[in-house]
């Protein structure tokens, strides 16, 4: 069963992104020592390289840490170029000036005034382009996660919206059959009592099982059926639909038994083949013929279910498409991955034939 999408609407926390800049701090920090560590008669002055990583470092790092909020600020407040320009151009010397009077201090805490005054002027310059590289890597890094976080939440929130759409279309699939059809069988079944009361029997057993099965099968789009249990389901449809049409009817079979006992989207071929019947053989004074396949193919790796009929087709694809086939297209673009596929191919006097193709890896 397919997993819920995550909320959009509900901000991301930031926990990811600050064991993202940890991570960078740590790998950062690791590089510096061992570049600072000098080999000297075999053996390694690592006390020496980790004090300096950690003094040079250390400072510029912690001041970082303002990145994010700073960031984030400015993205929710849109400027034009000139602003955000100068805004940047603030940024950058605050933390060199944090960077400048944070070493400062530190060297003066622990060195002395003199000690800490001979290192600003000697380090001075060198801190200040290093801090603004330091910066503009901040903003980039910060922003560009940010926003790969707000096009992940986009692309999500078009995907709920999507998902919520053809769920509200199936179930009005499932919901109900065609109100034509139940007339039609009603009518049928009331005239039928009177000539044959055992077919008349037959044939309401065969609608309360048609029935329940369209109660079964409205939990949710992502529920799953058997396909033998889909193939009964239409079997009888094609009954009933049998008692209107006669033998204008016809209907073929071609179903591979390896195929019936994996599992497919309730209501996926009942739709088409009401699809065939509806435009296809109704309006011919002849009738015409269902043709409905199942198969393995591609080596056996993919299920194809296939219904056809040799109708007067249509000019594909039409100028304005039927819910139901447009919801059960949208179904398989989102549903098994998105890496099932609904085929249909038609033309005028050439029939109607779509074709469902789902990966075996898919299958339940």
């Amino acid at each position: 069963m397919a997993q819920p999408l995550p909320n959009p609407a509900r901000p991301a926390p930031d926990r990811g992104l600050w064991l993202g800049y940890a991570g960078l701090c740590l790998l950062c920090w690791v590089l510096y020592a061992m570049a600072g560590t000098e080999g000297q008669r075999g053996g390694w002055r690592l006390a020496q390289g980790v004090f300096d990583a950690t003094w040079t470092l250390g400072p510029p790092m912690l001041l970082g840490c303002a990145g994010l909020p700073w960031v984030r600020w400015l993205r929710a407040r849109p400027r034009g170029a000139g602003a955000r320009l100068a805004l940047h151009g603030a940024g950058a010397l605050a933390l060199v000036v944090a960077w400048q009077a944070l070493d400062y201090a530190a060297a003066r805490l622990f060195f002395g005034a003199e000690h800490a005054g001979a290192t600003f002027e000697q380090y001075v310059l060198w801190r200040a382009m290093w801090g603004v590289f330091f910066y503009v890597a901040l903003v980039l890094g910060f922003g560009g996660a940010l926003e790969a976080r707000r096009a992940n939440a986009a692309a999500l929130g078009a995907a709920r919206a999507e998902a919520a759409l053809v769920r509200a279309e199936l179930a009005a699939i499932s919901g109900k059959l065609n109100p034509h059809f139940l007339f039609n069988t009603l009518n049928s079944l009331q005239v039928l009592t009177r000539r044959d009361a055992a077919a008349a029997e037959q044939a309401l057993l065969r609608f309360s099982r048609l029935m329940r099965y369209v109660l079964d099968t409205t939990r949710g789009a992502h529920d799953r059926v058997a396909l033998q249990d889909e193939l009964d389901f239409v079997r009888d449809y094609l009954e009933l639909e049998a008692l209107r049409l006669g033998p204008r009817l016809r209907v073929e079979w071609q179903v591979d038994p390896a195929t019936v006992q994996h599992a497919i989207p309730p209501l996926t071929l009942q739709p088409l083949v009401e699809n065939s019947i509806v435009h296809g053989i109704a309006p011919q004074v002849g009738g015409g013929t269902v043709r409905i396949q199942s198969a393995f193919v591609g080596a056996g790796e993919t299920l194809a279910l296939r219904v056809a009929d040799d109708g007067a087709g249509c000019r594909w694809p039409p100028a304005r498409q039927g819910v139901g086939l447009a919801a059960l297209m949208r179904r398989f673009e989102l549903d098994f991955g998105g890496r099932a596929r609904l085929d249909v191919q038609s033309a005028p006097g050439a029939g109607f034939r779509v074709e469902i193709l789902i990966p075996r890896s898919e299958l339940a």
